[in-house]
């Protein structure tokens, strides 16, 4: 792939409604056409890989919350990738939204405490959706698309 396109990946776990629609104005934002240079792959949590992320240029991370904790199909994300990319992956920009019924803390602690373990850089602050998503929800997960996009755009 040429330099001149980066590659945004969003590595998700969409299992109920309100996270489809988080997901998809996540994925919308990200493809703004505001930002130019930016190719937005998409990748269930359980199928991405690091390969995946070896190819990324930024990572947007999307999750519900069970029990108090992200998904288990991020939790596989992170086990299958951990290893193979803690060295090569550092300073890699990332974002996390999440949604949940109540309390996402523990979820949010969770990613960002791996994100650090990987030496993965913020560059958003967390979005936390808490029951049906909203006018504003829905426009911080856009802004939280396009952010990224912007962070990592060649332009």
């Amino acid at each position: 792939m040429s330099r001149d396109v980066r590659r945004l990946l969003i590595v998700h776990h969409t299992a109920s409604p309100a996270l489809r629609e988080l997901f998809e104005t996540v994925r919308r934002g990200a493809a703004t056409d505001e930002v130019e240079g930016v190719e937005v792959v998409a990748r269930a949590a359980l199928r991405a890989t690091a390969v995946d992320v070896f190819e990324a240029d930024g990572v947007i991370l999307g999750t519900p919350v069970n029990i108090g904790y992200m998904s288990g199909a991020l939790k596989h994300f992170f086990d299958t990738v951990y290893y193979p990319c803690l060295e090569e992956t550092r300073r890699l920009p990332y974002a996390l939204y999440v949604h949940g019924n109540n309390d996402a803390t523990g979820a949010v602690r969770a990613v960002e405490s791996i994100a650090a373990g990987l030496g993965w850089e913020r560059v958003h602050r967390p979005v936390t959706v808490t029951g049906a998503p909203g006018k504003e929800d829905l426009t911080a997960c856009w802004e939280l698309g396009a952010t990224v996009a912007a962070t990592i755009s060649p332009g």
